[in-house]
């Protein structure tokens, strides 16, 4: 069995060494006769973006055409037309994955070293440039121009090329968004949009010297913003109809693999856990999930597990009560509505406005059904997903390390008292005050539905959903409906002296509201009723049981 290249992006260092390949060449069949200028693909970390960018990169290049042709001997672009634009350009690639810095100071110094190590792989230009290009060359090779001087440096680099070889100039960047998120998450993103809308565009609009530019990116692009420049922009995303099949695995090529590595037989855990994901019409697997689970043969999260989760832990912290009530449908297996218009620009789609459009395009949730041009029915895609959002819920709420496992036990025995003990010492041991002040009842119930998820598997959560004369705030529904539910009416107050007071208030409403009708309706016997007042850190639980 062929050895399987987790982690290896380089197409040429795969094919060489003779590592399991999945044919994927199609894609530069359909580079090739798509007829746009530019074009964008916007897929999940890990669905092989970088991948695909290294093979156009070898399959383009002029320099070492007749060597790069055998790295395509068998494929599938062999057999086809397209075939004749092998090593016919000059080709530029630059990965801006790196560029991650928590200052715009930072920023400058690696773009400055990002762009520098570009132009290092160019340096046998030196021979055929005139004076003045030289100079702007080993200044830029010598890091000494200041970054505005680089927004024009991908051009010049074209305009080199195209004279050196006579051809116009293949460009790949791959990453485009990285500098951006990481602009966003560290306070300095107009800074960062300000360089690279000039950085891109330069090199992409009006250049006579392209002959095609080729970006990736997780996060969909749109017209305002970053890219309002580029009107020659072709955006492909997991909405498109095109290229549905080139990022991810299709089942055919999963069972394929299954059966290379005699593992057919785990081809129906393997959809729990990996399928799920729809591009356009195609329903495609997790490639790094696979391959992991090809050679580990163990079915475990392995794609939640790399890096990257910064998006999605950023969103769980700043949720809103409308949110966790929509987090709960999706736990729950219910599909949730919503409006995926790609109108935003990149650090408005960052925000808690619109995370369902960021966890869409980031893989963390996939496409039940289009309702219409612009509403979708979104889920959870897998067992996989499932298991990274359960776990960052709860880690996002409650500090490694807490008592979680004695909480979650003493409410299932119905030991309330128990339950308000060390619910007090997770609030007292875990929880920041910035997270507690005003009041704030939605960071609450997060906290406690995050700890409900714990009893996965054996209950249902749920949210403001209408019983009885009113809409109750959680409720912990079991399975099994010989076991107990609960019930929970959550208040703050804004003193101390009243918690007791206000949780009494809060039991009353449960009984008043008669928010148990539903639970009996399902044929629930046995419910304890909890009225929970917070203030800041400190809490007071009033309750009842059936």
């Amino acid at each position: 069995m062929k050895r399987l290249a987790i982690g290896l992006s380089d197409f040429k260092e795969l094919i060489e060494k003779d590592f399991y390949y999945f044919d994927k060449t199609s894609f530069i069949d359909e580079v090739v006769k798509d007829g746009a200028k530019v074009k964008l693909f916007a897929r999940p970390r890990r669905f092989g973006k970088t991948l695909n960018m290294s093979m156009l990169k070898y399959f383009f290049d002029i320099t070492k055409a007749d060597e790069n042709r055998k790295l395509f001997k068998n494929l599938y672009i062999e057999k086809t037309e397209s075939f004749k634009e092998q090593g016919q350009y000059p080709v530029i690639f630059l990965s801006l994955k790196d560029l991650k810095t928590t200052t715009w100071e930072e920023m400058e110094k690696d773009i400055k070293s990002t762009v520098a190590s570009l132009f290092s792989e160019y340096k046998y230009l030196l021979n055929d440039l005139d004076k003045f290009d030289t100079v702007t060359f080993e200044n830029i090779i010598m890091k000494n121009t200041n970054v505005e001087d680089l927004k024009e440096a991908l051009k010049f680099l074209t305009k080199i090329l195209y004279e050196k070889y006579n051809k116009k100039v293949v460009v790949l960047i791959d990453e485009y968004d990285a500098p951006l998120v990481s602009a966003y998450h560290n306070d300095y993103y107009d800074k960062a949009k300000d360089f690279f809308k000039t950085f891109y565009s330069t090199v992409l609009k009006d250049n006579v010297y392209l002959q095609m530019g080729v970006m990736t990116g997780i996060i969909r692009v749109i017209k305002a913003g970053i890219f309002s420049d580029l009107n020659n922009l072709s955006t492909y995303t997991i909405l498109s109809d095109d290229y549905t099949d080139s990022y991810g695995l299709t089942e055919e090529e999963v069972i394929k693999s299954l059966k290379d590595y005699g593992m057919e037989y785990e081809i129906s855990n393997v959809k729990d856990w990996y399928d799920g994901y729809k591009f356009g019409n195609s329903e495609v697997y997790n490639p790094w999930s696979i391959l992991n689970f090809l050679r580990f043969k163990e079915l475990r999260a392995y794609w939640v597990d790399t890096s990257g989760n910064d998006l999605i832990n950023d969103v769980l912290k700043v949720t809103t009560k409308n949110v966790i009530i929509a987090l709960e449908k999706l736990f729950n297996g219910e599909g949730l509505r919503q409006n995926i218009s790609g109108t935003s620009d990149l650090s408005k789609i960052l925000s808690a406005d619109e995370i369902w459009e960021l966890m869409l395009f980031s893989g963390y949730l996939t496409i039940e059904e289009k309702i219409d041009q612009d509403n979708y029915i979104l889920r959870l895609p897998n067992k996989e997903v499932k298991t990274l959002f359960r776990k960052t819920f709860i880690e996002t709420y409650i500090a490694r390390g807490s008592k979680l496992s004695f909480l979650m036990e003493s409410l299932r025995e119905n030991r309330i008292e128990d339950y308000e003990e060390n619910l007090q010492e997770v609030l007292l041991t875990s929880v920041s005050y910035n997270d507690t002040r005003r009041g704030n009842e939605a960071f609450y119930h997060g906290l406690i539905m995050g700890m409900g998820l714990y009893l996965e598997g054996e209950y249902i959560t749920k949210s403001n959903i209408e019983s009885g004369l009113g809409r109750y705030d959680f409720v912990i529904e079991p399975k099994n409906k010989s076991k107990r539910a609960y019930i929970m009416e959550f208040k703050s107050t804004d003193s101390v002296d009243k918690l007791e007071e206000v949780s009494k208030e809060a039991l009353q409403q449960i009984e008043n509201k008669k928010y148990d009708i539903s639970l009996k309706q399902n044929g629930v016997k046995d419910i304890t009723y909890m009225g929970i007042a917070f203030y800041g850190k400190q809490i007071k639980i009033s309750y009842k049981s059936e």
